[in-house]
């Protein structure tokens, strides 16, 4: 018996995911897109099936409906669903970074002979849209579900079986407790970055310094500042209650810091770094988290013509999907440093070794 796929909205989350299911034995993916134009690049990106612009057309007789949509729209479109004659037995998932209100809405429908189950794959990527979308994403990745306590543990059973095609880590997770964990681990430090981006562009108003001095570091500890404003509006006003807790505890924790710093309190600093230096080195290592990392690796290379072209190409020629580029810095006569990142460690690596062969200085 063929097991009907539907996924809402094919970008990154939506296309990777229908790629994860799409010519598996006896699974049909169909994709749901709003506009024309986006329907014609997931056709011929191939992830799907079979697209349409119909919700009623992708959600008949669906098995497994997962809703790839914004945050924003998630509670919209299970009262659509909800409005719809859905499969008895259908699960209805979706992958946003907040959960509880979530939940809370599918359980207030009251949808009779349909199951809904929270989902949050802790993946992603630079990149966004179908273009962007890969079988690979997923892969070693977190996967939380928060199923209510009114969802059988069969019906959870279906869903986290189906969802081992895409190799994440299954992890099941209270609704609540999901949005406390993630607010702090991805909501919060989405928050400082913003604010100390803003700091440092205020001060640079005054003495632009501040902008040239700011590349290396700061720009890397600062990444997730560069996070799109709409979909981050979304994600924060969802889980608004826990992150004011949040900030304020964050409010303690630069207060202890003033305090530190106005008494002189040498051995109060020392603690305070080694006790952070201690807990983030317990952290797992290249393992995909709520914050989806860059595999990075740098290189001194001279400033001559093509070398950029060279190193590129060398890449390309082996198939190594490379992520981004950047020159920190180069001058005349004076090597500069090149930046190269990448979405998957084992293209790091082959990365590395090859451009090793070729005589350069690579460093991790």
């Amino acid at each position: 018996m063929t097991i009907k796929i539907a996924v809402f909205g094919v970008g990154l989350i939506g296309g990777s995911l229908a790629l994860c299911f799409k010519g598996k034995p006896n699974i049909q993916v169909v994709g749901h897109c709003h506009r024309q134009d986006i329907m014609e690049q997931v056709l011929e990106r191939g992830v799907v099936d079979t697209a349409t612009l119909s919700l009623e057309d992708a959600a008949l007789d669906a098995d497994f409906i997962f809703l790839c949509v914004p945050v924003s729209l998630i509670e919209p479109y299970l009262v659509k669903l909800a409005n719809l004659p859905l499969k008895p037995g259908c699960v209805i998932t979706d992958v946003g970074s907040t959960k509880a209100s979530i939940v809370t809405c599918a359980e207030k429908l009251g949808m009779r002979e349909v199951h809904f189950i929270g989902g949050h794959p802790m993946a992603g990527s630079e990149r966004s849209g179908v273009g962007a979308a890969s079988s690979l994403l997923f892969e070693n990745a977190y996967y939380v579900l928060t199923p209510s306590s009114s969802v059988d543990e069969t019906v959870y059973g279906r869903l986290a079986e189906i969802l081992q095609w895409t190799k994440a880590h299954i992890v099941k997770v209270d609704p609540e407790i999901h949005d406390e964990i993630v607010g702090a681990i991805s909501h919060l430090p989405h928050i400082i970055a913003v604010a100390l981006v803003n700091q440092v562009r205020d001060y640079n108003h005054t003495n632009p310094l501040y902008l040239q001095l700011a590349a290396g570091g700061f720009r890397d500890i600062t990444r997730i500042a560069s996070s799109d404003p709409v979909i981050w509006r979304d994600i924060l006003l969802s889980n608004k209650e826990v992150l004011l807790s949040l900030l304020k505890d964050w409010n303690q924790q630069t207060s202890r810091f003033i305090g530190l710093l106005t008494e002189g309190d040498a051995e109060g600093i020392e603690q305070a770094f080694g006790t952070a230096n201690h807990f983030r080195n317990e952290l797992p290592e290249r393992r995909k988290g709520a914050i989806h990392a860059l595999y990075d690796i740098y290189i001194d290379v001279p400033d001559t013509p093509g070398v950029i072209g060279h190193i590129a190409t060398e890449l390309g020629i082996r198939h190594i999907n490379l992520s981004n580029m950047q020159i920190i810095e180069s001058r005349e006569d004076v090597p500069g440093v090149l930046r190269l990142s990448f979405r998957q460690e084992s293209d790091m690596e082959r990365a590395k070794l090859h451009l090793q062969s070729l005589g350069y200085i690579v460093y991790i």
